[in-house]
């Protein structure tokens, strides 16, 4: 891959964060694919800058990863210097009481907001307004097609986006005419719905005073959309991530996907790399703009090398030159707003045809609200999921499962 970096670059970096002293430093970074692959592309860059600073990866798979770090910073052992942290753990570590306040001197990250999409310094805050993390990527919400496939049903993206009561419409006639799903799980329609168009401040499963906000018309509509896509037979059952996930789509059995921006790496680099060309991105249907994932680094009260830490996690975050490496080599939309406004932007993606999708996704990044996040979301999510199975395979009253779903996660958050 070609890199951005040039002679000048690096001489301007120089100035920019050097290390002063010339011993030898050694900084444990722990992170989850694809993330790592930042990390992987940032080392020769930044020891061409610091030469002294030794960077040792530990990658775990993403559930593995965030298991390690709850339980790291429950017993202050096994703890690196920089922590990646993926935009669902935020608000349980941001409330763990084991993270830096990176807005607190020596890191005044406040510094950074203005450079950055707005929505992201909310998610990295706690309750008390302690910011554990700094963004890195962003996750812009899209809908991805197979366009060769709406083709043969003939359906138009117009038709595919225009509401969501017609994006289940075309679902029906994409399976009549082509025995594919338009999509792997109807729970994803739910995921995406309860993200959408919130105001700002607002958190997704519970108010500013912590109370939980799940038995209303947001999740009501949610539950009835993934309710009809069910019923409706275009949803294959299938969890994302699984093996039967990602066969889906080698073997044109998923029509399309609802998730973050950076699903385009995923599929041209190992979910779907076969289907070159077949696939385009758009707007969620609806009018619908959503965060779907986001990455963040933080550092652990207990680390060794603090301040070789945020030097290193400001070379990721606030250069636009890494930011917009980490783009190009595996699809990370930048937090960085001069990144993301980087002529970049305007080339077009050969594995969507050609497409120049960056910019719907920027479009859509301009859109997201700055919503909140609560250390029990994990809970709530569960719950709700669990909730909505029960209406889904057990036809279970909606009215009824919401009620149920806040009610437990009431008890279950004790506020």
């Amino acid at each position: 891959m070609k890199t951005l970096w040039t002679p000048l670059l690096l001489a301007a970096a120089m100035g920019w964060g050097a290390t002063a002293s010339a011993q030898t430093v050694t900084l444990t970074v722990a992170s989850f694919p694809d993330l790592d692959r930042g990390i992987k592309l940032a080392i020769p860059l930044y020891k061409k800058i610091h030469p002294n600073v030794e960077i040792k990866l530990t990658s775990l798979a993403y559930a593995d990863h965030h298991t390690a770090m709850t339980t790291a910073l429950a017993t202050g052992a096994g703890l690196p210097d920089v922590m990646a942290i993926d935009m669902g753990f935020i608000g349980k570590f941001a409330e763990s009481g084991g993270m830096e306040d990176l807005s607190k001197p020596p890191y005044n990250a406040g510094q950074f907001r203005d450079q950055v999409a707005r929505f992201t310094y909310p998610l990295a805050m706690s309750g008390q307004g302690v910011m554990v993390g700094m963004p890195v990527d962003i996750g812009p919400g899209a809908l991805f097609y197979r366009k060769d496939l709406l083709d043969r049903a003939g359906v138009s993206e117009a038709e595919l986006t225009k509401s969501w009561e017609s994006y289940i419409e075309s679902g029906k006639k994409l399976k009549a005419a082509t025995g594919a799903w338009l999509l792997a799980s109807a729970v994803d329609i739910k995921d995406i719905y309860i993200r959408s168009n919130l105001k700002d401040g607002e958190g997704i499963y519970f108010n500013k005073q912590g109370q939980p906000t799940i038995n209303n018309e947001r999740f009501r509509k949610a539950f009835e959309l993934a309710k009809a896509a069910r019923t409706a037979g275009i949803d294959g059952k299938i969890s994302a991530w699984s093996n039967e996930w990602s066969e889906g789509f080698k073997r044109d059995r998923i029509a399309s996907q609802m998730m973050g921006a950076w699903l385009a790496g995923h599929l041209s680099n190992w979910l779907a790399p076969e289907s070159k060309g077949k696939w385009r991105s758009a707007h969620l249907p609806g009018g619908a703009y959503a965060s779907w994932g986001g990455s963040f680094y933080g550092i652990p009260k207990k680390a060794q090398n603090k301040q070789a830490a945020w030097d290193f996690i400001k070379f990721l975050t606030t250069h636009k030159d890494m930011q917009i490496e980490a783009f190009r080599g595996y699809d990370a939309f930048p937090s960085l707003l001069a990144a993301q406004n980087d002529p970049f932007l305007d080339q077009p993606i050969e594995y969507l045809g050609g497409q120049k999708a960056r910019r719907l996704w920027k479009e859509a990044a301009d859109r997201i609200p700055a919503m909140s996040v609560d250390k029990f979301d994990p809970v709530a999510a569960e719950v709700v999921n669990a909730e909505l199975e029960k209406v889904l395979e057990q036809n279970k009253d909606i009215g009824q499962a919401l009620a149920d779903a806040q009610a437990q996660v009431q008890r279950r958050v004790r506020r």
